[in-house]
């Protein structure tokens, strides 16, 4: 009997080594987490990040393998390039410090336009090749790094940061690994601009207990939002999706959408969650990523509340330096579409995210132009504004999952025509009674009247309804969530693929 508990055992930990390691995953939660705050913990404060740089290489190593040469490689060319840029010898040299900032960020852009988009542009030249009559072109598909859109927009933030002067170059190697590689928000983010990080990474000083006290609910909390809602919804949005390309009817339509809107963001969400905690737990302060995207009472507010850490950095390094809205209403309103342009394109590299990125991009114009950009002023036009506008990024996320642009107009035909029928068998199968009432009670959370994000409330907040949120997360959401992701019912997070 006990060698057969001895092989079970052995068997179990060895199919836990075999799988990849996320936030979500037995390996991580069982294994990497509590042995890298074992060492930091136990460790002198001077080394924390030495601990923290190599943790984090290993997580990427573990799931990207031989890409971990790229992002090193990465790493040594924008370390070079903020020592340059940092020197003294070149402060009466504009033109080559200039030359040097634009050396790095065309090598960091090529990166990722050789890993993200040569295969999209290749099959699109192919595409024309043949309906030219010119036959087919080759097409180069390489497989997409983990992270690798968030760790470049890391090292442009650091050389952009160091040219203007906003922050000195880092001279410690470890310390810039550190800040780059940091594996909280090395794969998803948040996005984490130097500046930001630049002062933390030279505060050693450590309130353990303080840290761990403070960042463990806000993980719990962010593990529970992905395994026990993200992960219940998704088969709902998958099967429903899965009909897209064909005849979909009404019902089926607008349950999809729904479960993928709210899909997306509880395991968004639930990531930046255990990111935030992970990083206080280790002594850091991530910015914040969501702020309850879905009571926004327009896009624009919208984008003020979702993904924070990306609109902030499109805002600092390509918004502002085309011109802002300091030039006039024309060049705002191009600026706006360059911008979304761009951040369809970072999501992924097909015409969904492009179509997505200019969808967003029109409506924030449209807004501009019409003045509602601006807070609703009677109180009556607050649920009207809100419900238009989740309305609005409920038709951005059809298109955003969508497989391709005739699968999306067809679930949005669908969804604003209508087409009588009963759910989809596939969809009724996955909308068990158990889903059903996942999916009612995360609507009316993300519906609910506006108030604090509950992620500050538990890290930062202090009174009694702080107090019982952190203890709920602790004690019931996170055992919980341990039981689903024991059972091997956890999915890999949806922003893993960008």
């Amino acid at each position: 009997m006990i060698v057969r508990l001895l092989e079970f055992l052995c068997r179990r930990f060895l199919d836990i080594l075999g799988t990849q390691m996320s936030f979500a995953s037995p390996l991580f939660l069982w294994f990497f987490m509590p042995a890298t705050l074992a060492v930091y913990w136990l460790l002198p404060p001077r080394l924390r990040n030495a601990v923290v740089a190599a943790a984090s290489l290993v997580f990427y190593t573990w799931g990207a393998g031989p890409y971990t040469l790229l992002l090193l490689a990465a790493v040594a060319v924008n370390y070079a390039a903020g020592l340059a840029l940092g020197s003294d010898r070149w402060r009466d040299r504009p033109e080559a410090r200039r030359g040097v900032l634009l050396a790095a960020v065309g090598c960091d852009v090529a990166v990722l336009a050789v890993w993200k988009y040569a295969g999209f542009a290749g099959r699109q030249v192919d595409a024309l090749a043949e309906a030219l009559g010119l036959g087919h072109t080759p097409v180069v598909d390489l497989a997409l790094p983990i992270g690798i859109s968030f760790f470049t927009f890391h090292h442009l933030s650091y050389v952009v940061d160091v040219y203007r002067g906003s922050t000195p170059a880092q001279r410690s190697p470890v310390r810039f690994v550190t800040y780059i590689a940091m594996f909280p928000q090395l794969v998803a983010g948040p996005i984490v601009r130097y500046h930001e990080m630049a002062g933390q990474l030279g505060d050693v000083r450590r309130d353990r207990f303080g840290d761990l006290a403070s960042g463990f609910p806000r993980f719990a909390l962010g593990l529970a939002k992905k395994v026990v809602v993200a992960d219940s919804l998704a088969p709902i949005a998958d099967a429903a999706f899965a009909q897209a390309g064909g005849q979909i009817n009404t019902p089926t339509a607008w349950l999809g959408a729904s479960a993928y809107a709210l899909q997306i963001y509880f395991d968004f969400s639930g990531y930046s969650d255990m990111a935030v905690g992970l990083g206080t737990m280790l002594g850091f302060r991530l910015p914040e990523n969501f702020d309850r995207p879905y009571t926004a009472y327009s896009v624009t507010d919208f984008w003020r509340r979702w993904h924070m850490s990306l609109s902030r950095w499109f805002r600092d390094y390509v918004y502002i330096p085309l011109g802002g809205n300091r030039c006039g209403a024309p060049r705002t309103y191009r600026n706006l579409l360059v911008v979304f342009t761009l951040c369809g394109l970072w999501h992924g590299a097909d015409w969904t995210f492009l179509v997505w990125g200019l969808y967003h991009g029109a409506l924030l114009v449209a807004e501009r132009l019409l003045g509602w950009d601006r807070p609703p002023a009677a109180a009556w036009s607050v649920a009207l504004r809100r419900g238009a506008t989740l309305l609005l990024v409920l038709v951005g996320w059809v298109i955003f999952r969508a497989e391709s642009m005739p699968e999306a107009w067809n679930m949005l035909r669908a969804m604003f025509t209508w087409c009588p029928g009963e759910l989809d068998e596939f969809v009724a199968y996955a909308a068990n009674r158990q889903r059903v009432v996942v999916f009612t009670v995360a609507l009316a959370v993300v519906v609910a009247p506006a108030g604090p994000a509950l992620g500050s409330l538990i890290e930062e907040g202090r009174g009694r309804a702080a107090r019982a949120a952190r203890a709920a997360v602790t004690w019931v959401a996170a055992p919980c969530a341990a039981v689903l992701v024991a059972a091997g019912t956890f999915s890999p997070f949806l922003y893993y693929q960008f």
